[in-house]
């Protein structure tokens, strides 16, 4: 299995306890910061440590349905994080009913970054070789 998704694995359980335990905001905050730290640098990292002109396009993987879907869970997830920002800013402005609604987009954070680290593990290569 590969580094990157064993630590991806860490992270995410990370998250999830630090989801059920929010009111303690000394642990919430930094494990929740750190963990989208991670997800905004992961690419990076793969780009570089990964041949991916080969397996995209000399193997024509760029074609495979699951390269397109976790593409579209990353985005997704993203996009959740920036929601999840605007929301954390209105929280800070004194907005109550906010809270809610950060609630329901950590869950939403935490099942499509548990669907974003499934659809990677599937797309290990199972050679190692890229």
């Amino acid at each position: 299995m590969s580094g990157a998704l064993l630590f991806g694995i860490a992270t995410y359980a990370l998250m999830v306890a630090a989801f059920f335990t929010a009111k303690q905001r000394a642990l919430h905050m930094p494990v929740m910061m750190g963990a989208v730290l991670f997800d905004l640098l992961i690419p990076i990292y793969l780009v570089l440590t990964h041949d991916w002109y080969k397996r995209l396009i000399e193997q024509e993987e760029i074609f495979s349905f699951m390269i397109w879907m976790h593409f579209i869970l990353v985005l997704t997830l993203y996009a959740l994080y920036g929601l999840q920002i605007m929301t954390i800013r209105r929280m800070v402005n004194g907005d109550e009913p906010a809270r809610k609604e950060h609630r329901t987009q950590g869950l939403g954070i935490l099942i499509a970054r548990g669907l974003v680290i499934l659809s990677a593990a599937m797309l290990i290569d199972p050679t190692g070789a890229g």
